[in-house]
């Protein structure tokens, strides 16, 4: 590797550029051509990918070189050349998977999508009921009971209250870290609650249908003051799986994967077969029933 080359974090990505952090400083970039020439149904470098970067000047420079990635968190995005890995941010330390307790209701089912993913690029995820202040803790924490029992960490959070913002700041200090989840959560309002003068846009909820507008049109990684760079990611209303077998998909559901062993037999789908050790923990009431709705769905190729 040359001795010119620097290499640095890159922060921001719009329509070809990106910004990438080096030496101390943002530095505006394009990929060299011959990265461009790379064939590959994914994005070439996104937010959080490691790069070696020529200077052009003090402030500009080339991408040379992509590292390969540990892992990333993205989504299934279809394109008029078929389907398209869409990497919303790679090699992140954390995933904080936000969700409104109301307004817009939260989709649990989603959330389950997101930790499938999670689980499967073993991404640490931390999930995040917000405006609690609508509907209150007790009902906050009995809407989410069942992912603190399956090992996740669940933080409740109000902006309006201040509920969990200090312990918010000290969950993504020194790491890179991602909020992801629906539109109209208020992913925005907890991050310039985090950090305050941030300045970013906070999208308000359409009176017509209650889903949130698409208010972050950038992916890009903030610093942060304390350390670490955190990530809003765009609203999602969907989040479809990229290269996940039917097969595997019991591996990424916590409550499943110990009790595959014990099925009667070794491909078992846990839908209709005998000897299911899943289906008999289910009829046993130690399955979450709408868990187990979320892994057929998923399963079948349902949305």
């Amino acid at each position: 590797m040359s001795a010119d080359l620097i290499q640095g974090l890159v922060i921001r990505q719009q329509a070809g550029f990106y910004a990438v952090f080096a030496e101390n400083r943002e530095i505006a970039c394009k990929l060299r051509g011959k990265l461009k020439e790379k064939k590959t149904n994914e994005d070439l470098a996104a937010i959080g990918d490691r790069v070696f970067i020529t200077l052009l000047s003090p402030n500009e420079g080339v991408i040379e070189k992509v590292l390969p990635r540990e892992k990333a968190f993205f989504r299934l995005a279809p394109t008029a050349r078929g389907a398209y890995k869409q990497i919303l941010i790679a090699n992140p330390d954390k995933i904080f998977l936000v969700f409104a307790c109301a307004e817009p209701a939260p989709s649990l089912r989603m959330l389950d999508r997101f930790l499938v993913i999670a689980e499967k690029q073993k991404i640490p995820a931390v999930i995040v009921a917000n405006k609690v202040d609508l509907v209150g803790e007790q009902k906050a924490r009995e809407m989410f009971d069942i992912y603190p029992r399956l090992g996740y960490k669940l933080i409740l959070t109000s902006v309006k209250q201040e509920l969990n913002i200090d312990l918010l700041r000290r969950e993504v200090q020194g790491k890179i870290s991602a909020f992801s989840g629906p539109s109209g959560v208020g992913k925005s309002s907890l991050l310039n609650a985090i950090q305050p003068g941030l300045g970013m846009l906070i999208g308000k909820l359409k009176v017509s249908s209650g889903k949130g507008r698409h208010t972050t049109v950038v992916r890009q990684l903030i610093r942060l003051e304390d350390g670490g760079f955190v990530a809003d990611m765009p609203g999602l209303r969907s989040l479809s799986l990229w290269d996940t077998h039917p097969e595997e998909l019991d591996g990424y559901f916590p409550e499943l994967r110990d009790l595959v062993a014990d099925c009667q037999f070794n491909n078992c789908s846990h839908i209709m077969e005998p000897g299911c050790a899943v289906r008999r923990a289910l009829a046993e009431g130690k399955i979450n029933p709408a868990r187990y709705e979320s892994y057929v769905k998923l399963r079948n190729g349902d949305d």
